[in-house]
């Protein structure tokens, strides 16, 4: 339950709004500070991560006025409800929420919710700001590649079994590179040179220029037979040129892009299918005219994926991405999102300190 002294009491929060003929932007206002059901925590939020989701929802008008955008957080639990079981006060957690799928609340905030399964407790050897990219990326990467509605790469595998990310260097790219590695997968990549002995160290085998010319032929020739491949990138272009690598026999494509977008031009034979991470929460979510119902299967995917991050993470198993301080807290994230909008993130995760 909110603490009796935080009972109708207001923080801030960046809120959308539009204007007649304006383009969507977002403006610092109070908002009531949200209150945790049962399996939640109310969080106070001491660091924000910047996703590619939150530009687009804001510059799409997703969600319309008076939503709170922004997914990965990391801040101290203040209050707990009475069915949470991993969570208890005084932790430093990091966690994610679908800002602005509900009124009122998301990640650019001083105050948000963490489910009770889907967030961890921060590790001593990690700072918050390597805590906060963590999140949204590494559980989107671990959905990609084996919840059955999207690649359903089998886990018992093993290097036999090739899967080709293309974008290896964003942020959902660097994670799943190392999460495929870590199952014993063999890892193709795609990123730009001067990243490519950075996601070898992480675990990819073969690692292409997305640029050449033949780069589609280059990595059939080192990767016969692939049947796998996940697009982190999701542009007009990146799913068909992507696809072409898959086998003449076939193979699964998944996207980062919901409904599927950007798919139009892929090869024949590839079956495509994209990746949700709200999927790992047991509730149906909408997305536009996209509807996906609640999953039993990628819930209990992602509360096993959250029961092991930490260690992963403590052990430097799995490690963050690279964060970049934006200054000026939640003053700052109009110029970050400027920044994401000019192509100008490579290598590295934006974030906030409030």
């Amino acid at each position: 339950m909110i603490p009796v002294n935080m009972v109708g009491q207001q923080m801030q929060a960046l809120v959308t709004e539009s204007s007649a003929g304006g383009s969507p932007k977002m403006v610092k206002k109070q908002v009531p500070i949200p209150e945790p059901a049962p399996h939640q925590a109310l969080v106070k939020v001491s660091h924000i991560a910047q996703n590619p989701t939150d530009v687009q929802s804001l510059d799409g008008n997703a969600f319309g006025d008076g939503a709170v955008l922004g997914c990965d957080f990391v801040g101290t639990v203040e209050a707990i409800g009475d069915k949470c079981s991993r969570l208890s006060k005084g932790d430093i957690v990091a966690g994610l929420i679908w800002g602005g799928e509900i009124k009122g609340l998301g990640g650019y905030s001083e105050y948000t919710l963490a489910d009770d399964n889907i967030c961890f407790r921060v590790p001593k050897n990690i700072s918050p700001e390597e805590a906060a990219t963590v999140p949204l990326a590494s559980m989107t990467a671990e959905l990609a590649l084996f919840s059955k509605g999207c690649l359903a790469i089998p886990r018992e595998s093993g290097s036999e079994t090739a899967v080709l990310i293309w974008g290896g260097s964003s942020s959902v790219g660097l994670y799943a590179i190392q999460i495929a590695a870590m199952q014993g997968l063999k890892v193709v990549t795609t990123c730009s040179p001067r990243h490519f002995d950075w996601v070898k160290s992480l675990g990819a085998k073969h690692v292409f220029n997305y640029r050449d010319d033949d780069v589609i032929e280059s990595i059939k020739k080192t990767t016969p037979g692939l049947k796998y491949v996940f697009d982190t990138i999701g542009n007009k272009s990146s799913s068909g040129q992507a696809s072409q690598a898959i086998d003449e026999s076939g193979g699964r494509l998944c996207t980062v892009r919901p409904g599927k977008a950007n798919t139009e031009n892929v090869s024949k034979q590839t079956t495509v299918t994209d990746v949700l991470v709200w999927t790992a929460f047991l509730k149906d979510h909408q997305y536009a005219q996209f509807k996906w119902p609640a999953s039993e299967e990628d819930h209990k995917l992602g509360t096993k994926f959250y029961e092991k991050l930490p260690g992963w993470v403590e052990a430097r198993k799995l490690k963050p991405n690279k964060p970049k301080a934006i200054s000026g807290g939640l003053d700052g994230v109009d110029k970050g999102f400027q920044v994401y909008r000019d192509g100008a993130i490579s290598g590295e995760k934006l974030v906030y300190q409030l």
